[in-house]
């Protein structure tokens, strides 16, 4: 049964523990809506206090649809929710559609988590999705930390995102809403091929299942995993090794460093200068590398949204701006 993959799944990664308050990322379409109904199965057994958070990206014209199937859901499940709006094309002029859309809603789960005390925010990203992000990481040139594909706990910025889903596929998904006779909204875009993910999801995986390996999403998920729990490992290691780093990283730690240690310890001061690591390539970390080893004092390497890194004698000396 669907109930106890997912109570194992939260067992497993230590993903909610007794009186949680946690927010619902809902968005009305099926992964949401599932994820809803099986943690209000649990929120008695595990005296939850459960809030929902739907955000209205204005992409589509019957986009409001969606908010009132989700308020409709909150008075039926007697569960309290908070939503918002956000013109997602009106800022697609100043960068990615797909980055925009995933930022603000971030941002807007964040907020509502801090409205409503909760340091949990539930998302409801399944197997599927993990395999498909997996692929797509693959063909981008992903390391090992882009091969981790959707961790099921992960903390950023003081709130634990858990996914409860992550090891249901999409079909007991669409089982569990049929049984149940339960209609979710449907995006008709996730069924056009105008996004990279949309395109391996339709067509690539399709194909590699038919033609290749029927296995093919299992052996993809399970890539995921084994090469999450190494990072999770290296990570740890690496974090130890740059304690204290802000701003700078003493130039003889990094020579005595191995390469991999090196290079999570740069990500590391990316994201405490950047926020994060998005848009940092392999290119720029090798370049960080020509500068510790072969380049002179006061070279420099830019990286994107402004930041640079400048040698000095004994230090390299992270800024932003």
């Amino acid at each position: 049964m669907i109930i106890e993959k997912v109570k194992n799944t939260i067992r497993q990664y230590n993903l909610i523990e007794k009186n949680d308050t946690i927010v619902i990322g809902v968005s009305g379409g099926p992964d949401s809506v599932v994820l809803l109904y099986l943690l209000n199965s649990l929120r008695k057994e595990l005296e939850l206090n459960l809030h929902i958070a739907h955000l209205d990206h204005m992409l589509r014209s019957d986009s409001g649809k969606d908010r009132e199937f989700v308020e409709k859901l909150s008075q039926k499940l007697k569960i309290p929710i908070i939503t918002s709006r956000i013109n997602i094309k009106e800022l697609s002029k100043k960068g990615s559609l797909e980055e925009l859309a995933r930022n603000a809603r971030f941002g807007f789960l964040m907020e509502t988590a801090k409205t409503v005390g909760a340091r949990k925010i539930a998302l409801g990203h399944n197997f599927d999705d993990q395999a498909e992000t997996v692929l797509m990481r693959i063909l981008r040139g992903a390391g090992l930390c882009g091969l981790s594909g959707i961790l099921p706990k992960r903390n950023i910025s003081d709130f634990y995102i858990i996914r409860p889903l992550i090891e249901v596929k999409r079909k007991e998904i669409e089982s569990y809403l049929k049984r149940r006779g339960i209609k979710p909204c449907r995006d008709i875009t996730n069924f056009q091929n105008i996004y990279f993910r949309n395109k391996i999801r339709n067509k690539l995986l399709p194909l590699l299942e038919k033609e290749y390996n029927n296995n093919i999403k299992e052996v993809l998920a399970n890539m995921g995993q084994s090469a999450g729990t190494d990072y999770d490992y290296l990570f740890s290691v690496a974090r130890r090794l740059s304690k204290g780093i802000k701003t700078r990283i003493e130039i003889r730690k990094l020579h005595r460093a191995h390469p991999a240690m090196q290079r999570l310890i740069f990500r590391q001061a990316i994201a405490i200068i950047k926020g994060d690591t998005r848009g940092i390539t392999f290119q720029h970390i090798k370049e960080l590398e020509s500068l510790v080893l072969n380049r002179p004092i006061n070279s420099v390497v830019n990286l994107p949204k402004g930041v640079s890194i400048i040698k000095k004698k004994n230090f390299l000396y992270f800024r932003r701006g």
